[in-house]
């Protein structure tokens, strides 16, 4: 047998490869279907009011399985829980795209989202226990974390180009065969899993109660602005959510061997990196909609061009990420990074709002999305680095990046929600283009200012974070991930 500790740096090297563009995969799938969405609802008959479900499905089912996918992936192990994950993302992709109506789409929509849940868990704990505390981690989260933010960026970009050539069922055959590689590969590079059958529970009620708490929530937020916030979509699912999440904690406390330990919320590095995830997604995410909105509605982009557009921010996003971030981590700290990294995104999207107008044009943004992305670069993945260094121990790795990952999805729920209801209420029922783009400002700017709050949030992370438990060999839960292939 060999440990990671004994694999050579370029073994290392294939791993968080592997797993940067596992990430990609992920993320590039909640904004690739945007540029798609007027061809996909004129072909598969979807209304104006259900067709924002290509979307959400997607959203609901990660955001709503998270912490049990996080759980599974401690318990299971993190490479059985990958590929299962991404044989479910080929397969759900597959259907997608072999749809020929909208509860069928929408379903497949779901399915991803399910193996998005088994995959952001087990990706993150493989990095957080293969790579040591300091440099070598944060250059690896840096990594990953810059593949993240471009899948988001790079989603709209490759899907203006496929429905552009070859039509919208592209925007997903093209996972299929990127699963299914990703999938053949882990099983060549990653450690195999601990043997099964410890005998460690799982809290099934806790999982069960979680989940559909979680997910009603998810669900709620993105119901309430096609349905009403007073509606049983939106409100009545908030609620029923809330009152289930209360319940989880009412079970975790007298569990023997909780879903989710209770003393992680302890973890000051662990908290204040989700409240910030929050806030940060809520802009960020609302964002790529104010701007593909603006793109095709206010400029009159075709989705080839819409797509094209988000070529900038994503080449200075990844630059970032992967040359600056870990360098600069290392020099001035993950709470100095983060600060300014949030600062800079909220910035820049405040120069997009400025750039917007009637008869503005796409270079007038130019300098905006550059800024914007270059600050995503450097906030998204210090977020993670403060997810690693806040102390969970290697066998709570999952459940903890679970946590953070859920709190993403949610803040991304909220500002979509949020901002597209600021939108649409400056806007008005029937609006012209300048009305339309008056409430896209308006939205862009409450974005701004959410977000430059989000860098204060922060500022709550201690100035030299603790790092995590180095794992034991002789740990049973921790030895997953030291054991490979002999």
């Amino acid at each position: 047998m060999t440990t990671l500790e004994t694999r050579s740096p370029r073994w290392a090297g294939y791993t968080l490869a592997l797993l940067a563009f596992i990430q990609f995969i992920v993320t590039i799938d909640y904004n690739i279907v945007y540029v798609a969405l007027p061809d996909i609802g004129s072909q598969l008959g979807f209304s104006a009011q259900s067709l924002q479900w290509v979307v959400s499905a997607y959203a609901v089912a990660l955001g709503g399985l998270l912490l049990f996918g996080g759980r599974a992936v401690d318990r299971i192990g993190p490479r059985r829980m990958l590929v299962t994950g991404l044989v479910i993302y080929a397969l759900s992709s597959l259907t997608g795209g072999l749809a020929q109506n909208a509860g069928v789409l929408v379903a497949s929509r779901a399915a991803q989202g399910v193996g998005g849940a088994l995959l952001t868990p087990a990706t993150l704990m493989l990095i957080f226990t293969t790579f040591a505390p300091g440099p070598e981690r944060n250059r690896a989260t840096s990594v990953w974390g810059a593949m993240g933010s471009a899948g988001l960026a790079a989603g709209s970009l490759l899907g203006g180009v496929l429905t552009s050539a070859f039509g919208w069922n592209w925007v997903f055959y093209v996972n299929v065969p990127l699963a299914l590689g990703a999938a053949f590969a882990a099983t060549r590079i990653l450690p195999a899993d601990r043997p099964l059958g410890s005998g460690r529970s799982f809290d099934p009620f806790g999982a069960l109660v979680a989940t559909v708490g979680s997910t009603l929530l998810v669900f709620g937020l993105v119901s309430g602005p096609d349905k009403g916030w007073g509606s049983i979509e939106g409100a009545g699912a908030l609620i029923v959510g809330g009152l289930l999440l209360a319940v989880f904690v009412f079970i975790e406390k007298r569990a023997a061997d909780p879903l989710v330990p209770l003393k992680l919320f302890a973890l000051r590095g662990l908290t204040v990196a989700m409240l910030a995830l929050i806030v940060f997604q809520a802009s960020a995410g609302g964002t790529y909609y104010l701007l593909t909105t603006y793109l095709q509605t206010g400029l009159g982009y075709g989705p080839l061009a819409a797509g094209l557009a988000f070529l900038p921010p994503t080449v200075a996003c990844m630059v970032v990420a992967m040359k600056l971030n870990a360098r600069v981590l290392g020099r001035i700290g993950v709470r100095t990074t983060l600060f300014w990294g949030t600062v800079a995104t909220a910035v820049g999207l405040a120069a997009i709002v400025a750039g917007m107008s009637t008869h503005g044009s796409y270079w007038t943004l130019l300098p905006g999305v550059v800024i914007w992305g270059a600050g995503g670069g450097f906030a998204f993945p210090s977020l993670f680095v403060a997810v690693g260094s806040s102390g969970a121990a290697p066998a709570q790795q999952g459940v903890a990046s679970a946590l953070a990952s859920t709190c993403r999805q949610i803040g991304g729920a909220i500002g979509l929600a949020a901002l597209v209801a600021v939108a649409n209420s400056h806007a008005g029922h029937h609006p012209d283009t300048a009305a339309l783009v008056g409430g896209l400002r308006t939205a862009g700017w409450v974005g701004a200012a959410a977000t430059l709050a989000g860098a204060f949030i922060g500022l709550g992370l201690r100035k030299h974070p603790r790092p995590a438990p180095v794992p034991v060999p002789a740990e049973p839960a921790t030895a997953e991930v030291v054991e490979t292939v002999s």
